[in-house]
């Protein structure tokens, strides 16, 4: 099984379960793994033949930024279920990270990290 990764795309968004959160919005990050089989991309040299990283972000960017979820586990659920139905992968893991989360002391950032795989 082969790997696509596309690292560190930075959102601005409305996630939290604070309403101050919500209300204010925040950066967050996300990374996404696509597990797939990449043999045909690697011998035609044709995006056809692999899945565009563009729509890949174009797909983030819209699930992210069209509803507000209290959890991170929510939105990172969302996005890998959209990735499993729009793009042909057997497995996908997202990554969600968030800094500014009111925990009372200073973090760098909390991260969420979920797998699915194709049923």
């Amino acid at each position: 099984m082969d790997t696509i990764r596309i690292h560190n795309m930075s959102f601005y968004g409305y996630h939290g379960v604070d309403a101050s959160e919500r209300d204010l919005g925040g950066k967050f990050h996300v990374d996404v793994e696509l597990n797939l089989d990449l043999r045909a991309a690697g011998e035609s040299d044709q995006i056809a033949d692999t899945v565009d990283y563009k729509a890949v972000y174009e797909l983030v960017a819209q699930i992210q930024g069209g509803h507000s979820f209290r959890l991170l586990e929510a939105l990172a659920h969302a996005v890998a279920e959209g990735i499993l139905q729009h793009f042909d992968v057997s497995q996908v893991t997202v990554r969600i990270r968030k800094a500014a989360v009111p925990l009372g002391g200073l973090i760098d950032y909390a991260e969420v990290e979920v797998t699915r795989p194709v049923v």
